[in-house]
């Protein structure tokens, strides 16, 4: 783990403990998400923000004007507060590690499937139902579509891979003939 990752997580855990406090877990991590995505979106402004010729003072208020309107307080005094202590490059991180306090705290966890073709609603409920026992969490789903796999998928919680794609499975079959 990386310096920033740790240091992501120690802002995060203490924004999420914030949040609990006041009922706003979700809305925090929405407000996170959308402020993460719109500097995503927005190359530009994150060298600005980063900076080291722009004061604290100056970053602080071009967050507030850009995203005021859509954050609440507790998301804005973070921002600041990294801002005043040279932290902006850990915005990224931060959101990451605030949705996975989150999860952690909440018994939920995020999984990530590919299939080849899409999944409808019955099949995301059965396969997060599944995988939800297997974890002993409820489990939120993000579905992908990779056409490489023939058959089957891949989910990926956390860092484990549950690999039941066909191309998965020849290669097991192959690995067990060589070794036979």
């Amino acid at each position: 783990m990386s310096k920033e990752t740790i240091v992501a997580k120690r802002y995060a855990k203490a924004l999420f403990e914030v949040a609990r406090e006041r009922g706003k877990i979700a809305e925090v991590e929405q407000e996170l998400q959308a402020i993460a995505d719109a500097l995503q979106a927005n190359p530009d402004y994150v060298k600005l923000l980063e900076h080291p010729n722009i004061g604290a003072s100056v970053k602080g208020t071009m967050l507030k004007q850009a995203f005021g309107a859509n954050a609440s307080e507790e998301v804005l005094n973070t921002l600041q507060l990294l801002v005043e202590r040279g932290r902006e490059s850990i915005l990224g991180d931060l959101v990451t590690q605030y949705s996975q306090v989150a999860n952690d705290a909440l018994g939920l966890a995020k999984a990530k499937v590919y299939t080849p073709l899409p999944l409808t609603a019955e099949e995301s409920d059965k396969i997060s139902a599944a995988f939800g026992q297997i974890t002993g969490k409820k489990i939120r789903i993000e579905s992908f579509v990779d056409p490489t796999l023939l058959g089957g998928l891949q989910v990926r919680i956390g860092d484990r891979l549950y690999d039941g794609s066909l191309s998965g499975k020849l290669q097991r079959i192959e690995k067990s003939l060589i070794q036979a």
